[in-house]
C-alpha cells in the first residue's frame, strides 16, 4: 500500500512539472525564424500569429510639454466643443451652511420629557406631571426606570451615567439634569 502511495506522489509531481513548463516561447521563436526565411524575398505582411517589434528613433522623441502648451491644447479642445457653455452649466451659488441644534429652554426641555414619558406604554398619561415619582406615583419598577433613562438619553443625545440615573426619580429631576448638562439657565 505504501508503494502505491509513493508511486502516486511521483506521478503527480511529474505532472505538475510538465504543467508548469511551456514550450510556447520556443515554438513562437522557431515560427518567426521560419517565416522570415520563407518571406525574405517578398514584402512582409503580418498575420495574426506574427508579432511586430517597434523601434523608436531618438529623433522622434519629444520633450515634455510645458504647462503653457498643455493649457493651450486643453483650451483649444474646450473651445471646439460647443456643447459646454457657461449658460448651460449647472450653477449653484456657493455658500457655507452651519448647523446647530436649536437653543433649549426649560419649557422646551420639560415638554420633551413629558412627551417621551407619555409615549412610554407603561406610564398612564393622566397621572403624569413634572412632580410625579416614577416608582411611587406611576408604578414603574427599576427596569422601567432604566428604560425611561435610556429614552431620555436618546431624546437629548447624551449619555447619563448610572450614578446620576439613580438620582433621577421624577420628570422634574430629569429636566433639571438636562438643563445643567446643556447649560440652560432662566
Amino acid at each position: 500500500m505504501a508503494a502505491i502511495a509513493k508511486n502516486m506522489r511521483i506521478i503527480t509531481r511529474q505532472a505538475l512539472y510538465l504543467r508548469s513548463y511551456s514550450v510556447r516561447p520556443a515554438a513562437v521563436g522557431i515560427q518567426r525564424l521560419l517565416n522570415l526565411s520563407q518571406n525574405s524575398d517578398r514584402c512582409t505582411t503580418l498575420t495574426p500569429n506574427q508579432f511586430q517589434a517597434r523601434y523608436y528613433s531618438p529623433e522622434i522623441i519629444k520633450t515634455k510639454p510645458s504647462v503653457k502648451e498643455i493649457e493651450e491644447r486643453v483650451l483649444k479642445v474646450c473651445a471646439s466643443y460647443d456643447k459646454v457653455t457657461a449658460a448651460k452649466r449647472l450653477s449653484v451659488p456657493l455658500k457655507r451652511s452651519y448647523s446647530a441644534k436649536p437653543p433649549l429652554t426649560l419649557k422646551l426641555i420639560s415638554d420633551r420629557v413629558i412627551l417621551v414619558l407619555q409615549l412610554y406604554d407603561k406610564v398612564n398619561p393622566n397621572k403624569l406631571t413634572l412632580d410625579s415619582h416614577f416608582i411611587n406615583d406611576l408604578g414603574l419598577d427599576s427596569l422601567d426606570h432604566v428604560e425611561v433613562i435610556m429614552a431620555m438619553e436618546d431624546e437629548f443625545g447624551f449619555e447619563i451615567p448610572d450614578a446620576d440615573a439613580e438620582k433621577l426619580q421624577r420628570p422634574a429631576d430629569i429636566v433639571r439634569y438636562v438643563a445643567d448638562k446643556e447649560d440652560v439657565y432662566e
